[in-house]
């Protein structure tokens, strides 16, 4: 039976978790051990291990569950089934070709409340296909397109193909709205390297008959000279990359009206390419589009680049003239715009925005002129995640972490008197997709010996009614292996108040009379957190393959991850790897104070930031830890993209000192331990120039890391590599740690 809340707290946080796991009915030398094919996402096994799972869509308010080879409508009451249609008979219908075949229904998606429409596609097609009528009544192909975005409401599709953008309209009338894309000239995709919460360069208008798009000159922008080396004769394919204090691409936005067929650009006040400047309020960056209800009026957010000065204005979308500033926001660190107004569905004057201006995300209700009208949300935890509104009960609902930062529960937030009503109740993380009207959830849900849960929420009335859809049961094959010991718990940050949390994974045979090997795995970066109420605490499968080889793994969150509040977040401003360091330490300085924990064999792993960070601890701290593995790491910041490096570090010119500081290149002679640093040839997000200049440093100082690069890979490995990198970064700690 699953904890609620408070008592879920008192063990997690208090003690660790080893009472969550039983004794098992069969020895552990019975049971069989993991391989990487099985635990490693790229593995040829891995299915066997996944747990039981069930996907589900909207149909308006009906819910639909979609199989591989059916989908189902689903009573949300009894949760019983009926078919609506079968791949074989859609396969039928649509008298496949290999251009329009279905090969199956997980992703099927049903548009239209009151229409039997479908919308299925695969890599080369997409198509609406009434599944009463057997009828397609649209399709399109999108073979070859770089981006495509489709509009449910008027059919109108922008895609972007050969770097040009285009517009096809319902009737397949195809609108070429630019000719001198390129790759300096980049149309209709994500800018500013997706950052800001940037994912696309589309933004249809309701109604569908305008779009938005974002037009994006990187010409003045530095080639970074990365090599195709699998051709006879190895080819150039520089990418466009902007580093830290140098030129930045410049960014407008345009408009295009499918009825006039014409397009106006936005007249934004653009900042200049190259600006050193800490006074320069300029925008440069333009983030988390929006549009008007009635399709008249563009918002968004500008930020200058030192991004401490941040404005919500408004455009007109007829004339691109800028209307008016509705809201300004200064810091004398960083402002992060990461989410889009929206508006009320019930109330086309008001809007709701996101910001952690109280120092934690929260939720602010605004009139159309700018007027604060209310703060929706308040306190010492985040709002994580707008789910969408309950149009009957005039409501927000949001997850939210605010009974414990290790939780993410749902809640419903009365827009008129800010009453905030919690409903999920069960401990762990749960995540929501509302129906059309917002009266219906589904609720995934995960905690430390769950996988998943699903249920269907009717949150209509006063009492929230539940009906569970799938409970994932322990008889599939997990059962039959030697299960790690997961636990959770936390320490002091080294500040001397702030709670920091752990994962913590021992051998399935664990002993305490013994001491263990241990690695400290590490990211400790923005925009992410490793620990979290989740099935085994949030663990990565490598976790698991590293356990059972003999080796304790710990993981602490330090401050300068996420959901945790904008002071937590912004400890590390313009000194990336310092307060994350002093924290990671305070947990070594914990390990150090178990007995089984063997101190002279301390190793420590991470990836990208955690590569840093793992380099950064084994030069600053080279007599703690013996072994490292180092992906993909950060060497000096000055190397980095602008956005990001300047957010948290300001510009080289800006912060020398800092910039000083947290560079490895000057720290190589202090390498005692065994260091293996790995890196995709082709990182395009960490560049090459990192690692390579650390080894060239490293040359000069005379100290010895082992490398290793994987052709043709860029920031993370994909697909089977992904097995051979963890089995390399095994054997490292297996050959030196022991």
């Amino acid at each position: 039976m699953m904890m609620k809340i408070k008592h879920f707290i008192a063990l997690a946080i208090l003690l660790p978790l080893t009472s969550y796991f039983s004794p098992l009915a069969m020895s552990a030398q019975e049971k069989q051990l993991f391989t990487l094919e099985e635990l490693n996402y790229g593995g040829n096994r891995n299915h066997i291990l996944q747990p039981e799972n069930k996907w589900f869509a909207w149909w308006g308010d009906q819910l639909v569950r979609n199989d591989v080879e059916e989908c189902y409508l689903v009573d949300k009451k009894t949760g019983k089934e009926k078919c609506l249609f079968t791949l074989d008979e859609v396969n039928e219908w649509l008298k496949s070709d290999d251009m329009y075949h279905v090969r199956a229904l997980y992703n099927a998606s049903f548009p239209y409340p009151d229409q039997p429409l479908v919308a299925l596609g695969n890599k080369k097609s997409f198509l609406l296909l009434n599944f009463k009528t057997h009828q397609i009544v649209w399709q399109d192909s999108i073979s070859g397109q770089t981006a495509n975005d489709w509009n449910k409401e008027s059919k109108a599709t922008a895609y972007v193909k050969d770097y040009q953008l285009y517009v096809a309209d319902a009737d397949h009338h195809e609108h070429q709205l630019t000719t001198d894309g390129s790759r300096e000239i980049v149309y209709g995709q994500s800018v500013h390297r997706n950052e800001f919460g940037i994912e696309k360069g589309t933004f249809w208008s309701p109604g569908g008959q305008r779009l938005a798009f974002y037009r994006m000159d990187q010409s003045m922008v530095t080639d970074y000279p990365q090599v195709d080396i699998f051709p006879r004769e190895a080819t150039y394919e520089p990418d466009k990359y902007p580093m830290a204090g140098m030129n930045a691409h410049v960014v407008t936005v345009g408009v295009y009206d499918i009825a006039t067929n014409k397009i106006v650009y936005l007249k934004t006040p653009n900042g200049s390419v190259l600006s050193d400047s800490v006074t320069d309020t300029r925008p440069i960056y333009f983030t988390n589009i929006a549009w008007s209800p009635d399709a008249k009026t563009i918002y968004m957010f500008e930020l200058n680049r030192d991004q401490n000065d941040c404005r919500l204005v408004s455009y007109d979308a007829t004339t691109g003239e800028r209307i008016s500033e509705l809201y300004r926001e200064t810091s004398d660190k960083y402002v992060e715009p990461m989410h889009p107004i929206q508006f009320l569905p019930w109330d086309s004057d008001k809007f709701i925005m996101q910001s952690q201006r109280d120092g934690y995300n929260h939720l602010y209700l605004y009139n159309k002129e700018g007027q604060l009208l209310s703060q929706l949300t308040s306190g010492a935890w985040v709002v994580q995640e707008v789910i969408g509104f309950n149009t009957k009960q005039k409501s927000i609902i949001i997850e939210a972490n605010k009974y414990h930062p290790l939780h993410r529960q749902i809640y419903s937030v009365n827009v008129t008197n800010g009453k905030m009503t919690q409903l999920t109740s069960d401990d762990g993380v749960h995540h929501g997709e509302l129906s059309t009207s917002g009266s219906f959830l589904i609720d995934r849900q995960s905690h430390p010996t769950q996988p998943r849960n699903i249920s269907v929420m009717d949150i209509s009335g006063s009492k929230t009614k539940n009906t569970r859809l799938l409970t994932a049961t322990d008889m599939w094959a997990w059962k039959d292996y030697a299960l790690p010991i997961f636990e959770c718990g936390s320490i002091k940050a080294a500040d001397g108040v702030t709670d920091l949390y752990y994962r913590m994974v021992k051998p399935y045979n664990f002993d305490p009379q013994k001491k263990y090997p241990t690695v400290v795995y590490v990211y400790g970066g923005p925009h992410a957190h490793n620990v979290e109420a989740s099935w085994h605490w949030a663990s990565r499968p490598w976790e698991t393959y590293m356990s059972q080889k003999g080796y304790i793994v710990f993981i602490l969150d330090n401050r300068g991850s996420e959901y945790r509040g904008r002071d937590f977040e912004q400890a590390t401003f313009r000194q990336l790897g310092q307060i994350e360091m002093q924290d990671q330490m305070k947990g070594v300085e914990y390990l150090k104070s178990l007995p089984y924990v063997d101190a002279d064999k301390l190793g420590v792993h991470g990836w990208s930031f955690g590569g840093f960070m793992t380099i950064s601890l084994m030069l600053n701290y080279p007599d703690v830890f013996k072994v490292g593995v180092a992906g993909g790491p950060v060497i000096d910041w000055k190397w980095y993209e602008v956005m990001y490096g300047e957010r948290y570090m300001d510009t080289p010119q800006q912060n020398p000192e800092g910039y000083a500081k947290a560079s490895l290149i000057n720290k190589a002679k202090n390498l005692w331990g065994k260091l293996q640093i790995i890196t995709g040839y082709n990182d395009n997000t960490v560049v090459p120039q990192h690692c390579l200049s650390f080894l060239d440093a490293c040359i000069k100082a005379g100290t010895q890391p082992d490398f290793f690069a994987y052709p043709g890979e860029e920031h993370n490995m994909r697909g089977h590599a992904s097995v051979h990198l963890h089995e390399r970064i095994t054997q490292y700690f297996e050959n030196y740690l022991k």
